[in-house]
């Protein structure tokens, strides 16, 4: 028998990030995260504090995971990067967004807050001044966390793996084309399209319309 890992924080965050993904973070507990690493429930708060503990530490592992843009890049095209390379950490732990979103998490740490530093010093560069950067940063986040929202299952489950028909099977018996004529006449392609695709397509949008901000 191949003998037991000893418990450490790394290996509590890694469960707890697997079952909130699955079980969502009204299913994340400690009893059921201390059953799912085989032990007493107890031996956790040998290594973290509490349940925000460990969301704070998830959220931190995976905003910690945002690849930083290059320096020397314009402006516009490091929030780009930034921006792009955050959604795909988020989407990927859909999760923690709803964590960021319920102020269930709240990280603190360098790595945490770079990518944050990051988008408000391009702004800055940009020529915003302080309630530009605000309204910037502010758009950029909301793209990124409702991009996420509407691609997910409510930050859980990511309808990518649905297929279209079943996405729009909800709808399909229950619209009345006379009623709803432009709802029924985009509704076939409502499920078509790239999730992080559109995305890009909305950030870009979006960097062209910063200067107005000035």
């Amino acid at each position: 028998m191949a003998p037991r890992q000893p418990l450490t924080r790394e290996r509590i965050l890694d469960a707890a990030l697997a079952l909130a993904s699955t079980d969502g973070l009204d299913g994340l507990s400690m009893r059921k995260l201390a059953k799912s690493l085989g032990v007493e429930a107890m031996a956790l708060y040998n290594h973290v504090a509490n349940k925000t503990e460990i969301l704070d530490g998830i959220a931190d592992r995976v905003l910690g995971g945002i690849d930083r843009a290059d320096p020397e890049l314009p402006w516009a095209q490091r929030v780009r990067a930034t921006a792009v390379s955050m959604y795909r950490a988020l989407r990927h732990h859909p999760v923690v967004p709803m964590a960021l979103a319920t102020d269930q998490a709240n990280p603190t740490s360098l790595r945490a807050l770079q990518p944050i530093d990051d988008l408000l010093g391009a702004f800055y560069e940009a020529g915003l001044d302080d309630d530009g950067v605000r309204q910037a940063l502010g758009a950029v986040q909301s793209l990124v966390h409702g991009s996420i929202l509407l691609s997910t299952t409510g930050f859980v489950r990511d309808t990518s793996r649905t297929t279209p028909g079943e996405q729009l099977d909800p709808y399909v018996h229950r619209l009345d084309p006379d009623k709803l004529p432009h709802f029924s006449r985009v509704q076939p392609v409502l499920s078509a399209g790239d999730a992080e695709s559109d995305f890009v397509r909305g950030l870009d949008v979006l960097i062209a319309g910063l200067p107005v901000l000035k």
